[in-house]
């Protein structure tokens, strides 16, 4: 029996696929819908930098024109890509008008790839200037939270998560230097994953920030998770496969001093908790060691990694925000005092990947966030004290896994009091995206969240279900 689908917007990634392969909807239609639902309602989220209306319809008819659709896994999906991955035809935004860089002549791998799997790139979504922070603004908009307008929906890749989470597009690419996928996927209700190190090609130069940084998805299933992360690592599709009884540790350690995680994330990971035994997985405490030497590195690797995108980009430190110019000044400074070192790296990954073996367990569990989402502002006007403090004490969790280059997820667990979803973190050993992606998938099975925030989108009577 066909779904009856009056539009396509608010459907999973794997819905829209499978209705244009055996032709019940033409990719022409569903990006058509979503085209819609973007005029309708980004105007008040700020989530795209620019929309592709014409071009995009044009590919999307391109897609219909293809006699064989059987191996496209994201056939007629409408993707957005983050405004810092090259997209044929655009400007390379990287966050504020004084980073754009000119109109990319040819796509970024992962970009190549969505399309090769038959998915039509509908524009580009917003980030803070150089990715550099966990809040998404600009001088030309603030980006919101569909959840709550008052909230940031994290950052960078803010803009993808706010158009994930009110079904402006089903899927969107993002990228994570420091948490900038897992973060916003934990402020808008969405399943977020960081591949491990070197599992999804960067091909941006220096502008990998040391090795740190990863593409991603973000999604509102765990199935469309599972479907973005095989294309964009460029493997073959295979359905994810509930695992057996595994030993999970479980941490609500904080990576920074001082800082621990407040009673719903605390709450959240008591409930992943028992999903997890209810699942038939086992779990004990296991407090990683955070050295402080770690959190000191970590930051000024951060800051080097904006030192060296604006070398690199010839680009000019009075040009940028004023909370930018004094994270490139002290980068600057790091690395002329030699604080930015592969050695650490190395050691920090060793170390890591020791972790698993020391406790024996198969995966780590922490909180996702501290706190809650911090305010919708305009934070690119406040100092760099301000948003270093904010982004620090309410996202410390996800840091230390880029550091490690170990695989890492969000997922939803329920909400917070005030409404807000609330998540928690899976960290895992090299190679074990899809374990994570199989345990997420069983907390799915058991508590399905809600897939878009309320009020969002505009849905048809088919059914919303993952496939």
């Amino acid at each position: 029996m066909q779904d009856i689908m009056p539009t396509w917007v608010g459907a999973t990634a794997k819905q829209i696929a499978r209705g244009v392969r055996r032709g019940d909807v033409s990719a022409t239609q569903v990006v058509a819908d979503h085209l819609d639902h973007i005029a309708r309602a980004d105007a008040d989220l700020a989530a795209f930098r620019t929309v592709r209306g014409g071009e995009a319809i044009t590919e999307a008819e391109k897609v219909d024109e293809q006699e064989d659709l059987a191996n496209l896994p994201l056939a007629g999906v409408p993707v957005a890509v983050k405004e810092n991955t090259p997209v044929a035809g655009l400007p390379t935004w990287r966050g504020s008008a004084a980073v754009r860089t000119p109109v990319a002549e040819s796509d970024h791998e992962v970009v190549r790839r969505l399309r090769g799997a038959g998915a039509v790139i509908l524009g580009v979504t917003r980030m803070p200037e150089l990715g550099l922070w966990a809040v998404t603004d600009d001088e030309t908009a603030v980006t919101r939270n569909p959840w709550d307008p008052g909230r940031t929906p994290g950052g960078s890749s803010g803009g993808a998560a706010a158009a994930v989470a009110a079904g402006l597009v089903p899927i969107a690419h993002a990228n994570d230097g420091l948490g900038s996928i897992r973060i916003p996927a934990a402020c808008c209700g969405l399943v977020g994953l960081k591949p491990g190190r070197g599992v999804v090609p960067w091909q941006l130069g220096a502008e990998d920030w040391f090795g740190l940084a990863e593409h991603g998805m973000l999604t509102t299933t765990v199935a469309d998770a599972a479907v973005g992360f095989q294309v964009l690592a460029g493997r073959p599709q295979e359905k994810l496969v509930p695992p057996q009884r595994l030993r999970v540790g479980v941490s609500l350690r904080s990576p920074v001093r001082g800082i621990a995680a407040d009673h719903p994330n605390r709450d959240a990971v008591a409930a992943a908790g028992r999903l997890l035994a209810a699942a038939g997985h086992d779990t004990v405490p296991a407090d990683p060691v955070y050295p402080t030497a770690l959190g000191l590195k970590g930051v000024a690797t951060w800051l080097a990694a904006a030192a060296v995108d604006v070398r690199a980009g010839g680009l000019e430190r009075r040009h940028l925000q004023r909370r930018s110019r004094r994270h490139v000044a002290l980068g600057e400074w790091a690395q002329r005092r030699g604080y930015v070192r592969q050695a650490d790296r190395d050691a920090w990954r060793e170390r890591s990947i020791g972790f698993f073996a020391d406790h024996s367990v198969d995966l780590l569990l922490t909180p996702a966030l501290a706190s809650a989402p911090p305010a919708a502002q305009t934070w690119s006007g406040r100092s760099w004290r301000s948003n270093m403090s904010t982004s620090i004490r309410y996202a410390p969790y996800a840091a230390p896994w880029n550091i490690a280059g170990l695989p890492a997820l969000v997922v939803p667990v329920g909400r917070r009091p005030d409404g807000l979803p609330v998540a928690v973190q899976l960290v895992g050993p090299p190679g074990s995206e899809l374990l994570l992606l199989g345990v997420a998938g069983q907390f799915e099975m058991q508590a399905p969240w809600a897939r878009h925030a309320p009020g969002y989108p505009r849905v048809g009577t088919g059914s919303p279900a993952a496939a």
